[in-house]
């Protein structure tokens, strides 16, 4: 019998995985391994501070899993779990095009009046820039009719920092196991395992981490877990000869971004596309939306070669919130998914509350606004 048993292997279930066993819970980790995982596509983007859409709730989470970051990072590095990608980085939010401008000056004060209501961050770390001072940090700029610049806004690797979280996570004794979960044994209102290619697994706890594909879970469970996929195409541009290691973040208001690294690389995207299914492949009308916009806003890119296009499938809610927490009516079974675009900022945080949800211990951070039962009765996930 294990202490806990945890559905997905990525961000999210990797990190409850790895914090459940570094608090010394025997854990088995069942990972399906579904191509199009959104943790290894995602762009890695941690700047809470410059989303101006999500609401105080979503904010006030994510300054915690943001300020968490440098804690985990530096466990990793004592477990040897690897290089991660993790550095902070910068970000500018801008607009390069007069119908910009109008949502610009509403996110300016979104952004700004937070930052004056909460005194954080303080003003040498967030504050407004001149359009030739962007372009000097960022050389390939198209012209800027107005920008905000968070100095602190940190980039991480989804794919390295997953990987980092799985060595050290085994180095403290996780098992992991290749497979699909049939099915949850439910007993007087508990769950108290899983089945497993016909096999019986027990354990004192059960996480659902599975991403886009957690609703399936709910029907067994009496619940919607309303959490669908939205397909996010991105692509990876090379600079041969560019010393891009230095360059900031870009944002920009037609849902698009960059994200420069050390390689002489960057990476534009993404796609948010609805109904697009359990399907993570590339599209023609994908991969034109993300250049198109990248040349719109960085036309400097115009001879920079493609080296990979990514897909993958953002774990969705209808109210672009996650969701974290127990399961109405049914003991011993914890959720953990919909973290949507922000994963990559929230998921290892949610992990390590989760985790210690799991082990009976209170959580630093309320998360009772991302409980499932804020969806009413019946309530229909957004289209898939």
């Amino acid at each position: 019998m294990y202490d806990a048993i945890v559905i997905g292997g990525g961000i999210v279930g990797m990190a409850t995985a790895y914090h459940l066993v570094c608090a010394g819970a025997t854990t088995l980790l069942i990972d399906r391994g579904d191509r199009g995982r959104a943790t290894d596509a995602g762009a890695g983007i941690i700047s809470p501070e410059t989303s101006s859409h999500y609401p105080d709730t979503w904010f006030h989470f994510a300054v915690a899993a943001v300020d968490y970051y440098p804690t985990l990072i530096h466990r990793l590095q004592e477990d040897h779990g690897g290089d991660t990608g993790y550095a902070r980085c910068g970000q500018f939010v801008v607009a390069v095009s007069e119908d910009e401008f109008a949502p610009f000056e509403e996110a300016r004060r979104v952004i700004l009046g937070r930052q004056e209501r909460h005194g954080t961050p303080s003003p040498d770390d967030l504050y407004e820039l001149s359009g030739s001072a962007a372009k000097e940090l960022f050389p390939l700029l198209a012209p800027v009719y107005g920008a905000l610049y968070d100095r602190n806004a940190a980039r991480v690797d989804g794919r390295l920092l997953n990987h980092a979280l799985r060595q050290a996570a085994e180095r403290h004794g996780l098992t992991i196991r290749p497979g699909s979960v049939e099915r949850f044994v439910l007993q007087h209102g508990a769950v108290t395992g899983v089945v497993v290619a016909g096999e019986t697994l027990t354990a004192g706890k059960v996480i659902i981490a599975g991403g886009a594909w957690s609703q399936t879970f709910g029907a067994q469970l009496g619940i919607a877990i309303p959490v669908v996929p939205q397909r996010g195409q991105i692509i990876h541009l090379g600079l041969p000869g560019t010393e891009t290691a230095a360059w900031p973040i870009l944002s920009a208001f037609r849902g698009h971004y960059m994200v420069a690294w050390p390689d002489s690389r960057v990476v534009v995207g993404a796609t948010r596309e609805m109904r697009s299914g359990f399907d993570p492949h590339t599209t023609v009308v994908g991969v034109q939306e993300v250049l198109s916009e990248a040349l719109r806003l960085a036309p400097g890119l115009a001879q920079a070669e493609i080296r990979d296009i990514r897909v993958g499938l953002r774990p969705l809610t209808i109210d672009t919130l996650p969701v974290l927490g127990p399961v109405p009516g049914v003991e011993n079974i914890l959720l953990a998914t919909g973290h949507g675009p922000t994963g990559l900022t929230l998921g290892p945080y949610s992990g390590k509350v989760i985790a210690d949800m799991a082990l009976g211990q209170a959580s630093a951070t309320d998360i009772s606004a991302f409980h499932v039962t804020r969806f009413a009765a019946g309530t229909t996930p957004p289209a898939s």
